[in-house]
């Protein structure tokens, strides 16, 4: 039976980590919870790039590598190929289709945080679910903006912007409050492709409010690809690498 290496960085990830036995190995990068009720051996850390990566394959003798990370996750999806290819063996890929906008939605696209921050000056109270990455430029806001920001932890913020630390999934009423309560007037997202975390947009287009979309990063081309758990694990199934 061939063993696998799983990248986590999705919730699609858990699920296909809870059908794997113990010979397998489910890889996190330490950010967030660590699930306790796993069959599956659970690693938790980085490898050092690319050849850290192809190492610890060799190592542990993987067959098939599995990249679940997330579609912003470039590098690490670019390490998970090269790792592969290095190791000689196949990567198989869990690609979340995107997003795509409705009747209604105003979405403009930015490339990078310069764009991003540009295509932000006329409003007034955004609401970032960018992640982390704003809290690198809590000392740039704007006096005239306050910034609201989701991520998964509470981090500190300042007196221009308050730090919400919440998981999804959200459901649509408290994406409601939340754009009321804080008098959102634009919403700053990754075009993440999860159902969890969808109402945002939802209640913007209600609103009809601004989304501010961080354009998906370039992945790599890899042996397979997948758009959902299902077809990934049927495609485990057939090869025997469940």
């Amino acid at each position: 039976m061939k063993r696998i290496l799983l990248l986590g960085g999705v919730t699609e990830a858990l699920a296909i980590a809870r059908t794997l036995g113990p010979q397998h190995i489910y890889s996190l990068a330490g950010i967030g919870r660590v699930p306790t009720d796993l069959h599956c051996q659970v690693r938790v850390g980085g490898y050092g790039g690319a050849e850290g990566l192809a190492q610890f394959v060799r190592d542990e003798r993987i067959d098939l590598l599995l990249d679940a990370t997330h579609p912003y996750a470039a590098q690490i999806s670019q390490n998970a190929a090269t790792a592969a290819r290095l190791s000689g063996i196949a990567c198989w890929a869990l690609r979340r289709p995107a997003w795509q906008p409705q009747a209604g939605d105003d979405w403009r696209e930015v490339s990078d945080w310069a764009g991003l921050i540009e295509a932000l000056k006329p409003f007034r109270r955004p609401l970032f679910t960018l992640g982390r990455e704003p809290l690198q430029h809590l000392d740039e806001i704007p006096p005239e903006q306050f910034w609201t920001l989701r991520a998964l932890d509470v981090y500190p913020g300042n007196e221009r912007c308050e730090v919400i630390g919440a998981r999804g999934p959200f459901l649509i009423d408290d994406e409601r409050e939340l754009f009321e309560r804080r008098n959102i007037d634009v919403l700053i997202s990754k075009n993440s492709g999860s159902s969890a975390t969808e109402p945002k947009l939802d209640v913007a287009r209600e609103r009809g409010l601004p989304v501010l979309i961080l354009k998906r990063p370039e992945l790599p081309v890899v042996e397979r690809e997948f758009g959902s758990v299902p077809d990934m694990l049927v495609a485990l199934s057939t090869s025997d690498n469940s």
